[in-house]
Formats: C-alpha cells, structure tokens, sequence
C-alpha cells in the first residue's frame, strides 16, 4: 500500500513550531518511502479562524520546503481540501447517520441548562461527561423532535463497560477502560463536524496511511478506533509525538520569543535551519550528524526512532546551529542577505563588502551584524582604555603605548594600505624587536576598534578603514593614555 500521509491545519493564526514539526514528520514519513503528502485546511471551528491564515500556512510550508502532493491550491483526486467545502457537499452527516443506523451513534436534544448541569470540576479542572440521557428516545421520539426542527447534535455511542486498545507506532498497545470515554458529540448543533469526527472520515476518504500528531491526542486515539471499527475501516498507524517546552520545560508561548516559525524567521534564523533543527526536536538520526539538508533528512527519517521523551528548543543551539549554516553559504547568496545590514550600520564610503565577509564567521544570525560592525564607523570614545593591558600576550599599557608610538610613524611612511602589505611590514617591525605577531597587532586593534574582540584582525581593519582614518584612530588612542 502506498504510504500517504497528511499535514491538517487550522486556520487559527501563525505556524506553531509544534505544527511545523508535524507537517515535517508527515512529510518525511511520506517521501522517505515515495509516498504522498497532502495538506487539507481544517477550518469546521469559524470561532477560531483568524483572517489571512491560510496564507501563512502556504508560505510557511514553502519557506520550509515542504511541498504537497494534494491541496487546495493544487486539487487532486480525493477533494475538496478543506473541511468547509467539504460540509457543504453533505459528507460528514452522511457518515454520522450511518452510525445512527447502526447505533453506534444517536441524536442529542439536550439544551445548554440541562448540559451545564453535567459539569463537575475535578482537581480545579471543570469537565463535562454526556450521561446518555438522549440514548433512550425512542425512534418515534426522535423523528418528532427532528420534524418540530429542534436543535440537535449527534454523539457518538461508546460502551461503559469493558476496555479498549490501541496500538501506537512509538507507543505500542495502550488500554483504556470503556468508562472513561465520553460520548463525544459528532456533529454539532450547527451542521459541522468536530474536528475529532472530520478527521476520521477524511482521513479515510483521502486514504491516509499514517496519523502523526501531538501526544496530547493519545487520550482521543481509543474513541477515534471505536469509529474506525463502526464503519469496519482500516485503521492508519498513529505516530504521537512528544510535547515541545522551552528551556525551563514549560509549554511554548510566543512571550518567550519563538514560538512559531515566523517568530523565528523575524529573530533572523534561516528557515532551512529552523527546519533542520525542528527535526531534531524529537528524533535523532542513526548518525551523529545533526547538520543535514531536507534531501538528507528524507534518507535518513525513520519514525521509530522519535523519543517519547519531551523535547526542549534549546535556543542556544539553534542560533549556533544558524551560524553553521551561515558559515557554509555561498559567497553570493551570503552577501546578497548581509549587504542590507551592512549598508544600514555603514554610513562612511568604505568597502562594504569587505565588512560584511570579515564578520561571515563571527554572527549567528543576521541581525547580529550591527552591533559586530559597528565600530568601522567610529571607536566608542569611552571605551576600556585597561583592554591594552593584555596577560596572554604579557603586556602592559605602558608597553601597549609604546607600540603604538613607534607603529605611528612607520604607518605615516606606508602608501599601500592592503592587508597583505600592511601584515607584512608589521610582522619585518615586530620580527626586529623580537615580538610575536600577537603582542604586536593586539594594542594597534584595540585602538582601531576599541573593542577586544573583533570580526577582523587588525591589519585587515586598518586595510578597510583606510589609511587617513587608521592613523587618526592611533593619534587618538596614543593622546588618551
């Protein structure tokens, strides 16, 4: 049997890295064995639809590579693609009067008072549990409420005694007791389907291999295979997976800075970093390698291998990660995502491109870059004059001016500016008094950059500052000893 699997968002806002994980899961599931990835809109709860999400959903799947087999915007055999149209067409009532035939489902008249009579709180939590009051309205009873047009919904009818078992692809078998399993409503008072219930018919109808979602929905997967086993479907093989939290094991929220992928994206992160990392949130590869393209990730998944253990976006890692990803670039396209930067921090006529190569190892994500350049433009006049007292190179500041002094002039007296001729020329001085490169070029730094650390040594600094404002920033730093 082909493997086809489903990426099924709603329409409710941005694109949760918690969603972004599943649809890269289903994706990988998928194409690591040739099969097909559908995208289907999920848009039955109006309450909850926010405008211009599903926009976000089309760029946040291209942004990430993922591209579907079947959708919406591109059709294919088992459409529509989204839940609403597919409402209008009569599938979901359809299926939900068959369970009726059958009584595995039946009509609810019950009102909002007598339902809000069923709620009891539990451990400071407020749960409703059906009593299946409406289960005993005769056939003619419930004809006659149907032709008055009184509001209705559909339950489904579970047993209340006895258990049901699963069986997850990560988890293995998992029993419940019949007891616990509300008669969850089908469809509601408003002709919609649940999403509980949409989900089964459609994963059906559209042939769907295998279900990867959120854990949080293992507690739903037993009343899920009840209406599997009423219709006498096959049931898909479910792959749950584990919670994402932040560094502290709480649940993600967008307070916390990333949260979504267009969060991330806006922190300056590459979104073939962002997806590459995602994956990772849960699964490991049988390699130590944690670096690897979509194309390489595809070879590589294997859905047994995801932990059941919660996963933790390290943010840390993923920015070090972004770095990797920047360092490996190529030239051009480096260049054409750093150069806006750069012209917005630089504004004297010094070479751009320059700065932005130097500091291509030294950032790890774009926005970094101002703050790491900021000091071609000029030293900070208040900078740590005690920088030029350096241990590891054993100088003092009295040393580290005396440098300077004798650096000065041979500067004065130097007409070709480039890096190499200045490194040059630096290293014959430093070689006649028997200095190493580093006690040398380290005072003659802190003085063009007012910094101890820099994305440039300091000859290349000095090489892209040019020479009229190389020997003015020596001046300066030898008068504020």
């Amino acid at each position: 049997m082909k493997v086809r699997t489903r990426f099924a968002p709603s329409p409710t806002g941005y694109m949760h890295i918690g969603n972004l994980r599943t649809a890269l899961y289903a994706y990988l599931i998928a194409k690591h064995d040739n099969g097909d990835f559908l995208l289907r809109i999920e848009d039955t709860d109006k309450n909850r639809e926010v405008e211009g999400a599903i926009d976000i959903i089309y760029n946040s799947l291209k942004l990430a590579g993922l591209s579907h087999d079947e959708g919406p915007d591109i059709g294919g055999p088992v459409g529509p693609y989204v839940q609403s149209e597919r409402v209008k067409s009569g599938i979901y009532m359809e299926y939900a009067k068959k369970l009726v035939e059958k009584g595995e489902a039946y009509y609810c008249f019950c009102d909002e008072e007598r339902l809000s009579k069923l709620k009891k709180t539990v451990n400071g939590e407020e749960i409703s549990f059906y009593d299946k009051h409406c289960l005993s309205l005769s056939k003619e009873e419930v004809e006659a409420n149907l032709k008055a047009g009184k509001p209705f919904v559909i339950r489904q009818n579970n047993p209340t005694t006895g258990t049901t078992t699963f069986n997850d692809d990560l988890y293995g078998d998992i029993t419940v007791d019949n007891s616990e399993l509300d008669d969850m409503v089908l469809i509601k008072s408003d002709g919609y389907p649940t999403y509980n219930f949409a989900n089964v018919v459609d994963d059906h109808l559209m042939n769907i291999t295998h279900v990867v979602r959120g854990n949080e929905y293992l507690s739903s997967a037993p009343k899920y295979n009840r209406l599997y086993d009423a219709f006498g479907w096959d049931i898909p093989k479910y792959i749950h997976c584990p919670p994402i939290t932040d560094e502290t094991h709480h649940k993600l929220s967008k307070r916390h800075g990333a949260a979504s992928f267009e969060d991330m994206i806006n922190l300056g992160l590459l979104p073939e970093c962002i997806v590459n990392f995602v994956a990772l949130l849960g699964w490991s590869p049988a390699s130590n390698d944690e670096i690897f393209d979509l194309q390489k990730m595809t070879e590589l998944f294997d859905y047994k291998r995801i932990s059941k253990s919660p996963a933790v976006l390290d943010m840390t890692k993923l920015k070090w990660m972004n770095g990797k990803y920047i360092e490996t670039m190529p030239k051009d396209k480096y260049l054409e995502m750093a150069m806006p930067y750069v012209e917005k921090s630089i504004t004297k006529s010094i070479d751009k491109k320059k700065i932005a190569i130097c500091v291509k190892t030294r950032i790890e994500v774009f926005p970094d870059i101002p703050e790491k350049i900021k000091f071609f433009n000029e030293v900070d006049a208040d900078y740590d004059k005690n920088l030029y007292a350096n241990e590891k190179n054993k100088l003092t500041k009295e040393e580290s001016l005396s440098i300077l002094k004798e650096i000065l002039p041979i500067l004065e007296e130097t007409s070709d500016f480039s890096n190499d001729n200045l490194f040059a020329t630096l290293k014959e001085y430093g070689k006649s008094k028997e200095f190493k490169v580093g006690k040398l070029m380290w005072p003659i730094r802190i003085a063009l950059s007012g910094l101890e650390n820099t994305p440039a040594g300091a000859t290349e600094i000095a090489s892209i500052i040019g020479k009229d404002e190389t020997l003015k920033r020596l001046k300066d730093a030898i008068n504020s000893f």
